[in-house]
Formats: C-alpha cells, sequence, structure tokens
C-alpha cells in the first residue's frame, strides 16, 4: 500500500538490504514450547526433547535452517516457554503435504514426552472454511421465503437455479485468473456471497413483475417482454450502482480491496446477464410453470388493484408520516451511535479459534515473553550520507530503548555499504491495543529532533505498524469515499428518477442503514455484545478495510431496494394517480417482493456469518444487518413517510434540468404509448377515499 511510512521501511529495505524481498515470502514455523507446571524447559529431560524436535524439523528438502532456542537465547525469563524458528525454502502455498506432516509428526512426538507445543505461522495453519453449513442453511431459508412469496415449487426454484448457475460461472471464472492476479480466498468468497443474493434478488423481480403481466391476461411472450422491459430494465440500473460501488473500491488505493471488489463486481455482472436473459429464455420453455395454481386455472385475475399487505403499510404510515419518520430517524440514529467508538486494526492470531495450534502458539508466547512480543516494530535507520554511521545508531537505539512503553530494542545488523540499519523494539502492550499505537505514533515523533542531533533518519515498519499505518489511511479515506458514494447516488437516481428530493431522499437513508450496520458491528465485534451468538472468539478491532467495503456494498444493495419500490411509485404518479396514492400503489406491487429480496439476502448473507474467517464472518454479519435496517427501516418506514410529507414536491424537477437530463425509461412508459421518462400532466385530485 503506498503512501504508507511501513511501507516505505519496506521498500527501503528491499533496496539497501539485497535479498531481502527473494526471502520476505517464505514460509517458517514458530514452534513454541511450554514446560509442564513447576518445570522449566531448561531441566534436562525437556531440554533433550526439545533439540531431538529441532533436529527432525531442520530435516526435509524444503527446510533452509532450523535455530532451537537455547542456540538463539529464545527462553522467557521464567525458563517455563521458549520457542525455535524453522525456515523454508518454499512460500506456504508451495508447501508440500510431506514437509507438513513431517513437522506434525515432530511435533506430536515432543507432546508425548510431556511438552505443550505449539506452531505459530502459516505452515500448519488451518484454512477456515467460508460458510460451511451455515452457507446451506442459508439457501435453505431463502429458498423458504421464495416458495412462501410465489406459492410455487416451480417458481422458487427458478431463481435459486439461475443465482446458483450464475455463482457457479463466476467461481470457474476467478479459479481461472486466480493465480494470474493473486486473487484470494477472501476475494471468491465475496463474490460467491454477493452473486448468490443478488442473482436470487434479480430473478425474482423479473419472475414477480412476469407473474403480475399473466395475471392481467397477457399473452406468456408480452408478459415476459414486459418483465423484462420494466423489472429486467431496474435489474440492469439496480446492477449498474452494485458494479459501479464495488468497481470504485479500486480508487482507495488498496490493492487488496481492489481485488475482491472486481471479483464481486464481476459476479454481480453475470448475475445481472442470467436475469435478463437465462431467465426469460426459461420463461419462454415454461410459461406456465412459474404460475400460480390458481392463475393456471383462470380463477385468479388481477389488475393490480387489489388490496394487500403492502397496501395496509402504506396506508399506515401515510395517516401518520411525522411520528413514523421521527420513531424511523432515532432507531437508527441510536443503533449508530457506537460508530463513535469505532477502532479500527488488522486482527491477527489473536482472533483464531483457541482451537488452532497458532491462537495457542499466540497466547503462549505473550503470556511467556510479555504481550508485546507477537508484534516488534522493525525500525529501519537510513544513516546515508552520515559521517559517523554507528555512532548515529547507536544514539537512535537509545532514544528508542529508552521511550516509555519499549520493553527492550534487539541487536542492530548494517547492510554490506554500512549505510543502514536494522534493529527491533518490543512494545510491552499487544499489537491491536491503543497503547501500541500511542508508542508507535511516540516513536516516530522523536524522528526530527533525532535528525537534527546525528544527521539519520528512521522508518518504523513491521507487522504493527503496517496494521496501524493501514488503519489509519481506511480512516482518513472512508468520509471522502463515503461522500463520492452518496454524491453517485444522488446523481444517478435524478436521472432515473426525475426528481431532485427523491435522490435526496434516498442518499439521507442511505446514510442511516449505514452508519446504524456499523454502529451493530461495533457492538457485536468491539464491545462483544451477543459475540457468543455468532461463535465469535476474540473481540477486538474492527478490520481496516471492512467500512469501506461495507459502504461500497450497501450503496449497492440499498440502491437495489430503491429503483425497485421507488420506481413503482413513479410509473403510478406519471399514470396520472396523485401522490399519496402513487405511493399505495408502489406498495401495492412491489412490498411483498422487495421484503422477499430482503429477507433472502439476510439469509444469504447470515449462512457466511459461520465462516472461519473473520474477515468474512465481519463482512457477513455487516451486510445482513444493513440490509435488515435498510428494506425494513428506511425503505419500509423513512420513505414513504418523507413521501407523504413532501407530496407532489417529491416529483419536482426544474425544467432547464429536465431538458439536459438524459431519458432512462424503467418504469416502462414508453410502452403504453408515452415518452419514455417525461412525466404526464397530474391532475390535483384528493388521494384514494382509504386514505381520508
Amino acid at each position: 500500500m503506498n503512501g504508507i511510512e511501513a511501507q516505505s521501511a519496506y521498500d527501503l529495505l528491499q533496496e539497501r538490504f539485497p535479498g531481502t524481498s527473494d526471502n520476505a515470502d517464505t514460509a517458517s514455523a514458530k514452534i513454541v514450547f511450554v514446560a509442564p507446571q513447576g518445570q522449566k524447559v531448561t531441566a534436562s529431560d525437556n531440554r533433550a526433547t526439545i533439540e531431538k524436535l529441532v533436529d527432525e524439523a531442520g530435516e526435509g528438502s524444503q527446510v533452509k535452517a532450523a535455530v532451537g532456542p537455547f542456540q538463539a537465547g529464545a527462553v522467557s525469563k521464567s525458563g517455563s516457554t521458549a520457542y525455535a524458528i524453522v525456515t523454508y525454502k518454499a512460500k506456504s502455498k508451495d508447501m508440500t503435504d510431506s514437509t507438513k506432516q513431517h513437522l506434525q509428526t515432530a511435533v506430536d512426538e515432543a507432546r508425548k514426552a510431556g511438552l505443550t507445543v505449539d506452531v505459530g505461522g502459516s505452515v500448519l495453519a488451518s484454512q477456515p472454511a467460508a460458510g460451511g453449513s451455515s452457507e446451506a442453511i442459508g439457501i435453505a431459508v431463502a429458498a423458504l421465503v421464495l416458495l412462501v412469496t410465489f406459492g410455487s415449487m416451480t417458481a422458487a426454484g427458478l431463481p435459486l437455479l439461475t443465482a446458483v448457475l450464475g455463482v457457479g460461472i463466476s467461481m470457474v471464472s476467478i479459479m481461472a485468473l486466480g493465480s494470474t492476479f493473486g486473487l484470494s480466498t477472501t476475494s471468491s468468497s465475496l463474490a460467491s456471497m454477493l452473486g448468490l443474493a443478488v442473482g436470487i434478488d434479480y430473478a425474482l423481480f423479473v419472475v414477480s413483475r412476469y407473474r403480475e403481466e399473466r395475471a392481467k391476461d397477457r399473452a406468456p411472450q408480452e408478459a415476459a417482454g414486459l418483465a423484462v422491459a420494466t423489472a429486467g430494465s431496474a435489474v440492469v440500473f439496480a446492477g449498474l450502482t452494485v458494479v459501479i460501488a464495488l468497481a470504485g473500491l479500486s480508487v482507495v488505493g488498496v490493492p487488496t480491496l481492489t481485488k475482491m471488489g472486481l471479483s464481486a463486481a464481476g459476479a454481480v455482472v453475470i448475475g445481472v446477464l442470467v436475469a435478463v436473459s437465462f431467465v426469460p429464455a426459461l420463461l419462454g420453455l415454461f410459461p406456465n410453470a412459474v404460475l400460480s395454481r390458481r392463475t393456471r386455472k383462470g380463477k385468479q385475475k388481477s389488475g393490480g388493484t387489489t388490496r394487500n399487505a403492502g397496501t395496509r403499510w402504506a396506508q399506515l404510515v401515510l395517516h401518520r408520516p411525522v411520528p413514523v419518520l421521527l420513531a424511523s430517524v432515532a432507531v437508527l440514529g441510536t443503533l449508530a451511535l457506537p460508530v463513535m467508538d469505532m477502532q479500527l486494526g488488522m486482527p491477527g492470531e489473536e482472533s483464531k479459534s483457541t482451537a488452532t495450534t497458532e491462537r495457542r502458539a499466540y497466547d503462549e508466547l505473550a503470556e511467556g515473553f510479555g504481550p508485546g512480543f507477537n508484534g516488534p516494530l522493525t525500525v529501519v535507520v537510513d544513516a546515508q550520507g552520515v559521517k559517523d554511521p554507528k555512532s548515529a545508531l547507536s544514539t537512535i537505539r537509545e532514544k528508542i530503548a529508552d521511550t516509555a512503553g519499549v520493553v527492550s530494542v534487539s541487536t542492530a545488523t548494517f547492510n554490506p555499504v554500512g549505510d543502514t540499519a536494522l534493529f527491533t523494539a518490543t512494545p510491552s502492550t499487544a499489537p491491536t491495543s491503543e497503547e501500541t499505537k500511542e508508542l508507535v505514533r511516540a516513536i516516530r515523533g522523536e524522528r526530527e529532533s533525532l535528525r537534527s542531533e546525528t544527521g539519520a533518519t528512521f522508518l518504523v515498519s513491521g507487522t504493527t505498524a503496517v496494521n496501524i499505518d493501514v488503519a489509519q489511511k481506511m480512516q482518513s479515506a472512508l468520509v471522502p469515499y463515503l461522500v463520492v458514494v452518496v454524491g453517485l447516488a444522488f446523481l444517478l437516481l435524478l436521472v432515473i428518477f426525475r426528481s431532485v428530493l427523491v435522490p435526496l431522499k434516498a442518499a439521507v437513508g442511505f446514510l442511516l442503514s449505514v452508519l446504524a450496520a456499523l454502529g451493530a458491528v461495533v457492538a457485536v465485534f468491539q464491545w462483544g455484545w451477543a459475540a457468543d451468538l455468532i461463535g465469535l472468539q476474540q473481540t477486538g478491532p474492527i478490520m481496516s478495510t471492512m467500512p469501506i467495503m461495507m459502504v461500497g456494498i450497501v450503496f449497492g444493495l440499498a440502491m437495489d431496494y430503491e429503483v425497485f419500490l421507488v420506481s413503482r411509485m413513479r410509473e403510478a404518479y406519471v399514470h396520472g394517480e396523485p401522490p399519496a396514492d402513487s405511493v399505495v400503489s408502489g406498495f401495492r406491487h412491489s412490498a411483498r417482493v422487495v421484503v422477499a429480496a430482503a429477507l433472502i439476502m439476510i439469509a444469504v448473507f447470515s449462512g457466511f456469518v459461520g465462516a472461519g474467517l473473520s474477515m468474512i464472518k465481519m463482512i457477513g454479519f455487516s451486510l445482513a444487518v444493513a440490509v435488515l435496517f435498510d428494506a425494513f427501516l428506511v425503505r419500509m418506514v423513512f420513505v414513504p413517510a418523507v413521501l407523504a410529507l413532501l407530496g407532489k414536491r417529491a416529483w419536482w424537477l426544474p425544467h432547464w434540468l429536465d431538458r439536459r437530463l438524459p431519458h432512462m425509461d424503467i418504469e416502462g412508459e414508453a410502452l403504453t404509448g408515452g415518452r419514455a421518462g417525461v412525466s404526464k400532466p397530474v391532475v390535483d385530485k384528493e388521494p384514494a377515499s382509504a386514505l381520508n
């Protein structure tokens, strides 16, 4: 990540220390030994067991070196804990199963001798599943929602079939391109999560509109054409908002975010293409299969005026818009309060399950050598052009060693030229603690005075410093990115709805749902509220990249519901209905399907909360609660209340702006003989009697 000090230090190391880049990605294992209660690792029996394990671990074609604790002085002051380091010639992904099994066998033999032995690093690290059984449960819940919504096994199965097809194509593509572009498990998991959710929802919208048109006695081909021209157009625009938001993550400047965003955007594009091509093709092959039994028998005909739950809900909100609006804002505002305490970071092995050997090794090292031992700071001293580099290094090293919060500093190592040195400083606090962040700032704050005194400068790096710098950069980028996303939402909806106040209302609602979702994430993952319910092993800082990623994704999903719900309201308005009646019409036609779509997304995202990968668990939870808040509190409560208060003003657009905006027909106005996107004059009549 360019633009952070830790990266600059790493670049300087690569430049001044030959061979650094060659060894940067090679695998290593830190074998931790803990003596039985009341014993020390230096006891003769324990020492012999440890030395035997180190000798055995050092064997093998992929092993570069194995250094025991007694050679390197890696024994705790109490004598209860020690560690050995095994370095390999290959990268973690290139480690053979035989090499891993050889190390595991040696560890098992040492355990039989009575020592507690665990292995940190990536060699024996477990590879948690993305979703597993919980993901399957999420899909099952989605299937149940579809069945209840449509009352037909075929209609319920079609969106699932097409979504799985789209996700399958996406996963095959990511697997094919993964090695070339360095796509990670997280990239494929996010693409699978979003591809499945939007794939089901987009097919749901098309099939629902097709059934609605067939209920009006339209021929199958005409109904399919109208469904794709209306709901399909909305799908294209909704998908476009998601793709733009995900692709927009690339402007943040974080390669991992860029890869994840583009992978997920590709999955969404495939979902849109499937919804507007493969879904209508299936409807053409089986025109009556998705219809309800009553419709197939000719017993259910609807002109779209039947009162339903959506109608009754809209009428309830329109009768009391002010208290409903205030209540929705109060609830969302309260949920957003924890955001004020949000701390960003990158949880490491301390966030893993205690059932993993790497987590146990982490805890044992922290107990034996201090909490800061797992996150040493790497200090790179640049003494180029200094007359006495050794003296300058000594002054800098002593000053850092005397800094409050530093337990110890290591012996420094000069590069062959003698103008750059490297040493580590061990903090007294854990890598993710606020005290460690303050320590890094304090050390960096001494740089200018030391430069004036010695002529040399230094940079602070290491995993802990990298995580601190990344968190700071993400926190600084969050607000500008949020402004860009909200601005994009406003412009896009301005074109779609040809209104100034409707996009403004949508942007405000989006902000409320995002902040409320972030507040829920902080309460669970940072404060630990209800952590046991989702299998969260360890609370800690919120992953640095998660808020920006969530903002981008939720923006797209929020605009999905905005487009599908409000487009039906505008469709009714441009066909002559008064403002209040058009809101009711929109809910009558769309509320049921929007609720179903939201429940499906919540079910799919919740399925990933059971993931072993902490980042996927956090993303799954954040998206599930974001959809919950946005669909049920914003789109179903906040939106109709605001539209009720605005009345005709909601659809106001200056004439000069109307002439300059492109016309986007997503309501099917052109199909009825009118001009696409141009509002017909509306007679200012009283609302329907049901609202009086």
